[in-house]
């Protein structure tokens, strides 16, 4: 469940998110859509601790989210926009390092396991023959892809996808979909930042956000 409460966002004078207050359960889906600049990215990044927030809180399972380890710890999945990946490590090296220091495996049959949950969301992203290949020799497309096997193989309790299908053709967006979907459908809470009308359409509620306001296009 993550409950956000009056927060605002404000980077010196510029307000990027003002007073947005909202709840999304587990097993849903919510869209939030808006031109560029207009507070999106900044209301993901506060959900997940990245950024502090001027006033109001954020909750998640009822844990106040203060900082971005806490929320990790406490299973907040970031995918960010621009993917955030390490360009000068493999595809599956940037999926092992936060599953190995989440799950800190100590011994054979948990390491196995963490390479199992690796090798399923590679091959849930249609990446399954590019584990060894470095991030930077990946398109934008395919990088993007790797973004969101990261943050699936996870498995968190609430899942945040900032323009996670921004760079994708329509069968890999409607891939990408599908998988956090499931991801919803096994209990986490999904929120997707977007401009795709069709992406917006496709989850359970829709937010508008513009100047970092938020409006409902489709509730619960």
């Amino acid at each position: 469940m993550i409950n956000v409460d009056n927060v605002t966002v404000a980077y010196g004078d510029l307000v990027a998110v003002a007073d947005v207050s909202f709840t999304v359960p587990p097993g849903f889906v919510l869209a939030v859509s808006g031109p560029s600049g207009a507070g999106k990215s900044s209301l993901l990044w506060a959900i997940a601790g990245a950024v502090p927030v001027k006033s109001g809180q954020v909750e998640v399972d009822g844990l106040v989210i203060t900082d971005r380890p806490k929320a990790a710890a406490h299973g907040v999945v970031l995918i960010p926009q621009g993917n955030g990946l390490a360009r000068v490590l493999t595809a599956r090296e940037n999926l092992t390092i936060p599953l190995l220091a989440d799950r800190k495996p100590s011994g054979d049959a948990e390491l196995e396991e963490v390479d199992r949950a690796i090798t399923s969301a590679l091959e849930s992203v249609g990446l399954a023959d590019s584990g060894d290949h470095l991030v930077e020799e990946l398109s934008g497309g395919e990088q993007q892809r790797v973004a969101v096997a990261r943050g699936i193989a996870q498995q968190g309790k609430v899942i945040l996808a900032d323009e996670s299908t921004s760079e994708l053709d329509s069968t890999n967006r409607e891939r990408v979909l599908g998988l956090l979907r499931a991801q919803a459908d096994r209990g986490a809470a999904v929120i997707i930042a977007t401009h795709d009308p069709s992406v917006a359409e496709s989850a359970d509620g829709h937010a508008l956000m513009d100047e970092g306001r938020l409006s409902w296009v489709r509730r619960l």
